[in-house]
């Protein structure tokens, strides 16, 4: 932006006594003292914008070297003065004054006032400062504001991953509780199983330890030799029938149970043989025998003798074979379980 060259600086030599202002007096060190003021021609207004410093103490600052009275109204105008370069420059000294409009003409200015700013410089200044604070206070509400959302995001975040953490807490507190819940459960179920087999085992055993005092083995000293289903061609069926007690001739052979004698004497393959039926109609037949001491109605309690062992009928030695036969049945069932089911271990 073009405007005037400043007027040079004035020599100035420093006093050692402090003079006072005048508008006769001159200074020896100066020469011939000659005032300035600007004219309509001299002063071009600056173009552009110009920010102006706030004053302190509702004055200028003061100096031993200030501007001229002229360049003090052309800026109170609203412009600033460029030195005339025809006239020698000028050094002017001011007092200590308490504000510079008193040495101004009033009617001057109110003239530069209003050819200038309508708005007085110390008002402009506290314009431009309100103006400043304002756009900083906005400007710190802003950041403020910005700075509480983003708080406020970060402890909503953080409260969801706390719920987030304490859902998947519970869930995994409530499987726990149910996986503890169901083993409880079986195990209770497991113990509760094994009492009852427990109780249905003791119960069994208890009923077997009865049966055992109403029930007794038909012979003593004795060796099993076959067993029910064993295989072989001495057997007319293929197979044993019975169960074999082998024992020296003469041994005693006794009732198993209470019952009635139906049959004693000779039947063929069996030799001598004695049947005895028990009041559930289970029939118990005791063959090759040596001798028998019972006859057919006779009433018998259990551990009575009915005969002894002998090696008659189709035999290879002395045993006593038992056969079992539910209801009078011809087929017969396995001697050796139906005595452990009466609580006889053979």
């Amino acid at each position: 932006m073009a405007s005037n060259p400043p007027a040079p600086e004035a020599p100035f030599l420093p006093s050692p006594h402090t003079e006072t202002f005048g508008h006769d007096a001159g200074r020896s060190d100066e020469g011939t003292w000659t005032e300035w003021n600007p004219t309509e021609e001299s002063v071009r207004p600056v173009r552009g914008r110009h920010r102006v410093v706030k004053q302190r103490g509702g004055g200028f600052a003061r100096s031993s070297t200030v501007l001229g009275v002229g360049v003090i109204a052309a800026v109170g105008a609203g412009g600033m003065a460029s030195a005339n370069p025809g006239k020698p420059p000028v050094s002017i000294s001011l007092p200590d004054l308490p504000s510079v409009g008193s040495l101004l003409d009033t009617s001057a200015q109110h003239t530069d006032t209003e050819q200038g700013s309508a708005t007085a410089l110390s008002d402009v200044t506290q314009v431009t400062a309100e103006t400043d604070g304002n756009t900083d206070a906005g400007r710190t509400d802003a950041g403020e504001a910005l700075r509480n959302r983003i708080i406020a995001q970060a402890e909503q975040q953080r409260a969801q991953v706390e719920i987030k953490a304490q859902e998947e807490a519970d869930a995994a507190a409530d499987r726990q509780a149910e996986q503890a819940a169901a083993q409880a459960q079986k195990e209770a179920a497991a113990a509760k199983q094994k009492a009852e087999e427990e109780a249905k085992k003791k119960a069994e055993q208890e009923r077997l330890a009865r049966l055992a005092k109403q029930y007794t083995l038909p012979t003593s000293s004795y060796t099993i030799t076959s067993t029910f289903g064993d295989a072989g061609s001495m057997w007319s069926s293929g197979h044993h029938t019975g169960l074999d007690f082998a024992a020296p001739t003469g041994t005693l052979i006794k009732a198993i149970h209470s019952g009635t004698i139906t049959q004693a004497g000779w039947a063929g393959a069996y030799g001598y043989r004695t049947v005895l039926t028990l009041d559930d109609g289970t029939e118990l037949w005791f063959c090759h025998q040596s001798s028998i001491t019972v006859s057919v109605g006779q009433k018998v309690n259990t551990g009575d003798v009915i005969g002894r062992v002998g090696a008659t009928g189709n035999v290879t030695g002395p045993h006593l074979h038992l056969e079992v036969h539910p209801d009078g049945q011809a087929a017969g069932i396995d001697p050796m379980a139906w005595l452990q089911g009466k609580g006889l271990q053979p």
